[in-house]
C-alpha cells in the first residue's frame, strides 16, 4: 500500500489513547509533544502516564473502553492487543470518519506512524510502508547521528531571517535565490564552531543589510553563547 505522507496539526485537538501500558505511554508524550489535548481509557497506568495526570497534562478515564468513546475525538490510537477491542474501536472510527490507529495492527489502521527524528521544528520522518518497522528504526538511528542539535539553531536562524526577505515585496522568484543563498554550504560548520562572525558576515553580504544577530530570535533549546560581541 502506498501511503500519502502529511504533518498534522494536532495544537489543541482532542486526542485518545486507548491503552496504559508502555506503547500508550510513548504515544501519549509524542501527542502532547505536539500540543494536543489528550485523553486516556485504561483500568490502569503505568508509572509514566500516572506522573502525566497527576500533573494535570492528561485526562485519565478509568475503565475499559465501550462504544461512544470516541465521540468528539480527532485521532484515536488503540494500544491495546486485545483483537476485540481493536475491532470495535476501528468499527466506531470508520462511523464517525475519525483517524485511527491501531499499534502493531495494521490492517485497522488508517494511518501509520514513521520513525522520526526531531531537531526543534526540524521533523525527519522515514516509513516502510509498514512493511519493515526494524529497518524504520535502523535508518532513524542513522539519522539522529547525521542530524545533530545544530539543526535546530540553523533552522531557527533561517525562520528569524525569513520575513526580513519577504518584507521587501519582491517576487517569488528573487525570494527563492535568495533563501538558497542564505543556505551557505559552511553555515551550519559556523554555527557548530560558534562563529558568529562568519556567520553575520554572511547574512549581511546575502540581504545587503546591517543585520545584527542579536536581533534575531535564536532562543530554543540548544543553550548557546549570546554572541553580544557581534556587530
Amino acid at each position: 500500500m502506498s501511503y500519502f505522507p502529511v504533518c498534522l496539526d494536532l495544537k489543541d485537538r482532542d486526542c485518545l489513547v486507548i491503552g496504559g501500558g508502555r506503547v500508550a505511554s510513548r504515544k501519549v508524550k509524542q501527542l502532547l509533544a505536539c500540543g494536543a489535548r489528550m485523553t486516556v481509557i485504561s483500568p490502569e497506568l503505568n508509572s509514566e502516564l500516572t506522573v502525566l495526570v497527576d500533573k494535570g497534562d492528561i485526562s485519565w478515564w478509568k475503565r475499559l473502553y465501550k462504544k461512544g468513546d470516541l465521540d468528539g475525538a480527532f485521532l484515536v490510537i488503540a494500544a491495546t492487543d486485545d483483537p476485540a477491542v481493536q475491532s470495535t474501536v476501528y468499527e466506531e472510527a470508520e462511523e464517525g470518519g475519525i483517524l485511527l490507529n491501531v499499534a502493531d495492527a495494521p490492517q485497522w489502521c488508517h494511518f501509520i506512524l514513521p520513525a522520526t527524528v526531531r531537531r526543534g521544528d526540524l521533523t525527519v520522518s522515514i516509513s516502510t510502508s509498514g512493511k519493515s518497522p526494524a529497518l524504520a528504526k535502523n535508518l532513524r538511528e542513522q539519522l539522529e547521528e547525521q542530524f545533530e542539535e545544530e539543526y535546530d539553531l540553523l533552522l531557527q536562524l533561517l525562520g528569524s531571517l525569513r520575513p526580513y526577505v519577504l518584507v521587501r515585496g519582491e517576487k517569488e522568484e528573487k525570494n527563492r535565490d535568495v533563501f538558497e543563498r542564505l543556505i551557505h554550504p559552511d553555515l551550519l560548520s559556523w554555527i557548530k564552531e560558534r562563529n558568529w562572525l562568519e556567520v553575520e558576515k554572511h547574512i549581511r553580504g546575502v540581504l545587503g543589510q546591517d543585520i545584527s544577530l542579536n536581533d534575531l530570535d535564536l532562543v530554543g533549546l540548544l543553550d548557546y553563547e549570546r554572541p553580544s560581541q557581534v556587530r
